[in-house]
């Protein structure tokens, strides 16, 4: 779960949490958990990703809490069954794609 919100705030931010030239102190911020989300991301995906990059692995969210999330529910994922990639033509979603 900790590599899911490393990942969703390289999406979100556009760089990483956690860097440092030298090694010792990119370990060091890595074990506190010493990392600043910038102003522009939202209130719940800066609470989604607090509850991601949490140091103790038992009050990290699970994959059901994170599909409960209300950033992760802002968008309804639609079910399509029996497509076949390279056979059969893939659905684009125009709401989401806007």
């Amino acid at each position: 779960m900790w590599s899911v919100g490393v990942i969703i705030y390289a999406m979100v931010c556009g760089f990483l949490p956690f860097e440092d030239p030298k090694t010792n102190k990119l370990y060091s911020k890595i074990l506190n958990a010493e990392f600043s989300i910038p102003e522009f991301v939202s209130d719940s995906c800066q609470d989604l990703m607090r509850k991601l990059l949490c140091t103790n692995p038992g009050d990290r969210l699970t994959i059901d809490k994170i599909r409960a999330h209300p950033w992760y529910q802002q968008v309804r994922v639609k079910e399509y069954n029996g497509i076949y990639v390279g056979k059969d033509p893939i659905p684009v979603d125009l709401q989401i794609v806007k």
